[in-house]
């Protein structure tokens, strides 16, 4: 294998058992297929890099594993991310042939200068009237939430609607109130990860 991450053999290492020889042959088949392929940790993930652009990533988690080639869009009906859903064994990867196939086309899309292909645009989020009131009320909090980008706001506005009971609704809303005026967005503590 050429150039490697001391991080990604811990994070194999770490892996559930079964998840491991899956792990190390998507591992050594990308190596065969990119020989400047470089590692990466990306998202607490192994990841694989083809001219500093993210190729393709795995994970290992409880129960499967997981393969996914980035621009190439998801399997309709997959239960797992990734394009080859939950993986639980050598088995179920692609053969050798189906996997080279798509390390080239992932490669292909970075060497043409491609973008991750776009999804169907979502639908814009009303926004709830207290969350409404409750910023017009707090000028520091409303500029805040105006700075940011659609996808931000969107996950303010998810995650106050998402409560189930309306006092934890009211204790989102006030505590988006201050990360706001703060300039935060709402997962700002993962944004060094």
């Amino acid at each position: 294998m050429a150039s490697t991450d001391a991080r990604i053999d811990a994070y194999i290492a770490n892996a559930a058992a079964f998840a491991q020889p899956v792990l190390r042959q998507i591992r050594t088949w990308v190596h065969a297929g990119c020989p400047e392929v470089e590692e990466a940790i990306k998202w607490g993930m192994p990841s694989f890099l083809y001219r500093g652009k993210l190729m393709c990533g795995m994970a290992a988690f409880k129960q499967h594993a997981s393969l996914g080639f980035w621009g190439h869009g998801d399997a309709a009906g997959n239960e797992g991310m990734g394009q080859y859903g939950k993986l639980t064994g050598l088995e179920q990867l692609p053969d050798a042939a189906s996997f080279q196939a798509a390390l080239q086309a992932a490669m292909a899309r970075i060497d043409a200068g491609g973008k991750r292909s776009a999804g169907k645009p979502r639908a814009a989020l009303h926004m709830p009237d207290d969350l409404h009131q409750a910023l017009a009320a707090d000028a520091r909090a409303q500029a805040g939430f105006q700075a940011l980008a659609a996808s931000y706001q969107r996950e303010y506005i998810q995650w106050i609607t998402e409560a189930k009971r309306e006092a934890t609704r009211r204790q989102r809303i006030t505590q988006a109130l201050q990360w706001l005026a703060e300039g935060k967005k709402r997962n700002w503590k993962y944004d060094n990860c």
